[in-house]
């Protein structure tokens, strides 16, 4: 009998072990910032990160966190034991959105590129508005009715500054500490209730932007970069520093999976740019 007990242990971990011993795909992610990543995992990054572990055969796991300051070190470089800091055990492995190069982070090969877009809300009066540099020739009556948000920090602050627009701009929180609305869900609100008519924003966000109202409510028109001001950026992955074997493993992945990212991408209409090579 206890031959039998011990061999059906051994025939319950055979069959048990498996299971548990499938191994996760740790993402860290905000909990509320659409269109990246949502409670709801519904966000293109959050699409991303299911193509990936299916390719490898896991699941996904989050580790919830508001993307603000301090991001990184609560999740990617956190120890699962908060007390334990020389652990090599951390709450998360990925970061599945971070600007090519992050000085924080091991970044991966970039898999899209955005810009910047000046997004303008039709039907108020901006309607022949087809370049942002019109906006600085508008005479000075017009450019006093000017309702355009303006972020603590970004490039499109920068330009407004340089154009001479800075009066002109409605300020917000890069980080508005709304536990209920990120930037972009905030934009969308405040457009609908004619606080703003238009805003330089980054361009996933202006996708989703527009995406909460009917079709064809916004011009959007791209921000041209110049030698001393950047407005187009290559996002990618990042992994903690010196994980090196973490972050070819994505590279192969964004590499065999191109096209199903780009896919995936489209379909929440950001803009995007070509990836080229540096």
């Amino acid at each position: 009998m206890c031959v039998k007990k011990m061999l059906l242990g051994l025939c319950l971990a055979v069959f048990i072990t498996p299971i548990f011993a499938v191994e996760t795909f740790k993402v860290c992610a905000d909990p509320l910032n659409p269109p990246y990543s949502t409670k709801q995992k519904d966000g293109f990054e959050n699409k991303i990160a299911e193509l990936f572990a299916k390719e490898l055969g896991q699941k996904v796991e989050y580790t919830w966190f508001a993307q603000r300051i301090g991001f990184i070190r609560n999740t990617l470089t956190a120890p699962v034991n908060d007390r334990d800091v020389d652990s090599d055990q951390f709450k998360c492995d990925i970061v599945m959105g971070v600007p090519e190069g992050y000085d924080v982070a091991l970044t991966t090969v970039p898999y899209y590129k955005s810009s910047y877009v000046l997004l303008i809300a039709k039907g108020r009066g901006w309607d022949d508005i087809k370049e942002a540099d019109q906006l600085s020739e508008l005479p000075l009556q017009r450019q006093e009715a000017l309702k355009i948000a303006m972020f603590d920090r970004g490039p499109g602050t920068t330009w407004l500054q340089q154009n001479g627009l800075l009066e002109q701009g409605i300020p917000y929180q890069s980080m508005s500490g709304d536990g209920e609305n990120n930037t972009a869900m905030e934009m969308a609100r405040d457009f609908k209730a004619k606080k703003i008519d238009m805003v330089i924003l980054w361009g996933p966000m202006a996708a989703y932007v527009m995406a909460q109202s009917p079709k064809n409510s916004y011009s959007l028109i791209p921000m041209k970069s110049s030698p001393s001001l950047r407005f187009d950026f290559a996002m990618a992955m990042g992994v903690r520093k010196g994980d090196k074997v973490r972050k070819a493993q994505l590279d192969q992945l964004i590499t065999s999976q191109a096209n199903k990212i780009q896919s995936i991408i489209s379909s929440y209409n950001i803009p995007l740019l070509p990836l080229t090579k540096n």
